[in-house]
């Protein structure tokens, strides 16, 4: 008889049975646009609708998914509504920025985030996860209660800024959980008029108060470039041969402009650690509501610790720890939605025969949201169950039915360097630490650029 436990469900929203009116759903995309999704989003490989007169065409086949992003990748570009609501944040920074510019940047800062170049950075994470530990040294004369997700904004800004910048960012940690956040709240939510298209200059309401906040991080922004450029200038045998020093050296015409450096800057700094920084919060989360998950990664973390390994080994020496956030990032994907618009008229048939017309214009919805939560590809797909990507169970996965950096020529420059970032964290801090619920966490999944926990993410933290 099986008397293990059933799996935690972390909370989620339930999906509709009745489509919402045109009213509702410009309140749900307001409020949280992850409560906007019915059930045949989670039940059907496709489906072709319209929002807002707009024909929308819902993916979540993983071999259309390929399709669209791999294999016919060139016929699909970033769609308006995607544009309109990233562009006014990071202009042509590399998540944004289409064609040419994209092109020039991409190749720019692909030596960095090589496989190979970013297990380099593991003793500089390491020393950063150590250093913030300490913050919970006070745990030792009894429990205190942090809010995890801003303590995990600050330790993945500190390591970003010690790994590409050499810690030379021109922002003081303290505060900037709270500037991340004003950032994403204010200018990372879809506004009405982005439903309706409407041109980037008519006013968008939910963004007001915005400026300010975009004012200090392109300040922010200056300050590193200028400060860095003067050491160039001055005592170039010292300048850090980093990311930043690379951007800088290819500012020219064959290479990239001054203003798209700068967005690129700005990119790192507002939006490349917080993906992270929120997968590592919901994971502490999902742990500490699966007890039997925990132990397996206390008891690895410490031999693997105990048995001298480097730090660069961990990713491939703890499955059971990244297999955890790897669920995690399954169940709150830190990119929740992927939008695309077909160039051309296009076409594609499934393996059993079904043609789906794709006319050109036509928007492409692929929501790792509901993807990842679908009951066609998962066993119980609300539920925490991180055995689904140990190393013996990863073969039974499609590659394209597990989507947490995206896919295809624009998948996400700095996954090697989050996982290896987000096994560190977790092991230092487990391994000195065990972080609990409390009478006040109560998360509830909102989706702004990133995958937020409304209210933050209380928790108690005890010595082990």
């Amino acid at each position: 008889m099986d008397i293990s436990p059933e799996p935690f469900e972390p909370p989620a929203p339930i999906p509709r049975t009745v489509p919402p009116s045109r009213l509702q759903v410009i309140r749900t995309v307001l409020r949280n646009p992850l409560e906007l999704w019915g059930e045949p989003s989670y039940t059907l490989p496709w489906i072709d609708t319209k929002f807002f007169n707009q024909r929308t065409l819902i993916v979540n086949d993983p071999d259309l998914i390929r399709y669209i992003l791999v294999e016919n990748a060139s016929n699909y570009e970033m769609s308006k509504v995607r544009r309109l609501i990233l562009r006014p944040i990071l202009r042509d920074g590399l998540l944004t920025a289409e064609g040419e510019v994209w092109k020039r940047s991409r190749k720019a800062m692909a030596p960095v985030f090589t496989p190979r170049h970013s297990k380099g950075f593991a003793n500089q994470m390491l020393a950063k996860s150590q250093d913030y530990a300490l913050k919970y040294e006070a745990a030792r004369d009894g429990d205190q209660v942090v809010d995890i997700a801003t303590d995990m904004t600050e330790l993945t800004f500190e390591i970003l800024s010690e790994t590409l910048f050499s810690g030379q960012v021109a922002a003081e940690t303290d505060g900037f959980a709270a500037s991340v956040e004003q950032l994403l709240h204010r200018m990372g939510r879809v506004d009405p008029m982005d439903i309706l298209l409407a041109p980037p200059w008519v006013p968008r309401l939910t963004r007001i108060g915005g400026k300010k906040v975009m004012a200090r991080f392109h300040a922010v922004v200056s300050q590193t470039i200028e400060g860095r450029l003067s050491r160039m200038r001055a005592e170039p045998e010292t300048v850090p041969k980093d990311f930043l020093t690379l951007l800088l050296q290819l500012e020219g015409s064959n290479g990239l402009s001054r203003d798209e450096i700068a967005d690129n800057i700005l990119t790192f700094i507002g939006a490349g650690h917080e993906t992270t920084a929120r997968a590592l919060a919901w994971t502490f989360y999902c742990v500490a509501n699966a007890p039997q998950v925990r132990e397996a990664m206390e008891a690895e973390i410490d031999a693997v610790l105990a048995s001298g390994a480097e730090p660069v080994e961990w990713l491939e020496k703890m499955p059971h720890v990244r297999a955890a956030f790897e669920e995690t990032m399954r169940l709150y994907p830190p990119a929740p939605s992927i939008n695309r618009a077909a160039i051309k008229d296009d076409h594609w048939v499934s393996p059993s025969g079904e043609r789906v017309d794709i006319p050109r214009g036509v928007s492409i919805l692929i929501m790792p949201w509901t993807l990842h939560r679908h009951a066609l590809y998962w066993d119980k797909p609300r539920a925490f169950m991180p055995e689904r990507f140990l190393p013996e169970n990863r073969d039974k996965l499609h590659r394209f039915q597990y989507l947490p950096f995206g896919a295809g020529p624009r998948i996400c420059i700095g996954a090697t360097f989050a996982l290896q970032e987000a096994v560190i964290a977790l092991a230092v801090l487990m391994k000195r630490y065990r972080f609990d619920m409390t009478a006040e966490t109560r998360p509830w999944p909102v989706q702004r650029l990133t995958t937020q926990p409304r209210g933050g993410l209380p928790m108690r933290v005890s010595v082990r």
